[in-house]
């Protein structure tokens, strides 16, 4: 049994940052990747940054520049430091840990 605690969405004005925090807990050990994918209203859901236990990262490229994800190893943990925010960033966020654990999922609105 693997469980996703999701932290950190919630309402910012276009420009703002935010930071999306995941804790994975239970029958898991450093997994092969965890990330964040993002699902808008009437739009499918799509990678926004996955980061893999040896350091490699891939991002959006909507995002380049603007979130920064990083992981901690030991404890389970995944963020995503989201900054420049813009309206059509707003979708609700998914932490993903390999093989196929996700999260309840968190609301991020950027609007003014």
């Amino acid at each position: 049994q693997v469980q996703l605690v999701e932290s950190g969405g919630g309402l910012v004005q276009p420009g703002g940052s935010l930071r999306l925090s995941c804790a994975a807990s239970g029958s898991i050990f450093n997994p092969y990747a965890m990330g964040w994918y993002r699902q808008a209203p009437g739009k499918g859901r799509e990678l926004v940054a996955r980061m893999t236990n040896d350091g490699r990262t891939n991002y959006a490229d909507s995002v380049k520049g603007r979130f920064f994800i990083s992981r901690d190893n030991a404890k389970n943990t995944v963020s995503l430091q989201m900054q420049s925010l813009k309206p059509e960033d707003t979708a609700v966020y998914y932490c993903n840990v390999s093989p196929n654990f996700w999260g309840q999922g968190t609301q991020v609105t950027v609007s003014s």
